[in-house]
């Protein structure tokens, strides 16, 4: 398996097997400290070779830089069903509000897939 996609935007959703994606971004800046983001999605494409169709758990961390978590843990499960093809796509969208940020920094968010780090995505807190 592997992440085609792995971003974060304004506004994402998935409708019949189509994802879209709106305002794709990696950097929030803010001018005071504490700062809460109203929203933010998160979306992931993930692509299955034929021997994956199965249930796979996920979970997706995020940590800033001294290894702290900065909201709580998000996870489930993905059943990948193929329709006659090599390979099978999941959609993974959320939608995020009110997350919270002490400082500027960098903030991972980390995927795992049945419990095996997948790939990870930095989201930049600039003060501005």
């Amino acid at each position: 398996m592997k992440a085609e996609i792995f971003t974060f935007c304004d506004f994402a959703q998935e409708s019949g097997g189509k994802l879209t994606i709106i305002g794709t971004f990696d950097t929030i800046v803010s001018k005071n400290f504490p700062c809460i983001h109203p929203q933010l999605s998160v979306v992931i494409r993930l692509r299955f070779d034929i021997w994956e169709f199965v249930n796979h758990t996920f979970r997706i961390e995020t940590r800033d830089l001294n290894g702290e978590l900065n909201m709580e843990t998000i996870s489930g499960n993905v059943d990948v069903k193929g329709v006659g093809n090599a390979t099978a796509v999941s959609h993974l969208v959320f939608s995020i509000s009110n997350l919270q940020f002490k400082s500027s920094g960098v903030v991972n968010f980390v995927l795992y897939m049945d419990d095996k780090e997948l790939t990870s995505i930095p989201l930049y807190i600039r003060r501005g």
